[in-house]
């Protein structure tokens, strides 16, 4: 097993969620596209922001999709101007 699956594995036990819920590539995925097209500091923001809208009822394919084309189109949406 190694390091990642095995720290999901138990994140995952620690806080009562199904291991299997995780689309792990996908928010790993996600979190590459936050951290090099906006910064860095906005994967680990954007992926706690992802985890709260899930709780809230928002559909999680949904949110990583929408959060991704946003983080795709940054520079043209913030003006240019990154953080």
């Amino acid at each position: 097993m190694n390091v990642l699956t095995e720290w999901t594995t138990l994140a995952c036990r620690e806080l009562g969620i199904d291991p299997s819920a995780v689309d792990r590539d996908a928010l790993l995925d996600l979190t590459k596209e936050v951290a090099h097209g906006v910064t860095r500091p906005a994967a680990p923001l954007t992926a706690y922001l992802l985890g709260l809208a899930q709780g809230a009822g928002t559909a999680p394919s949904d949110a990583v999709e929408r959060l991704t084309g946003l983080a795709r189109d940054w520079e043209r949406r913030a003006g240019g101007e990154t953080a």
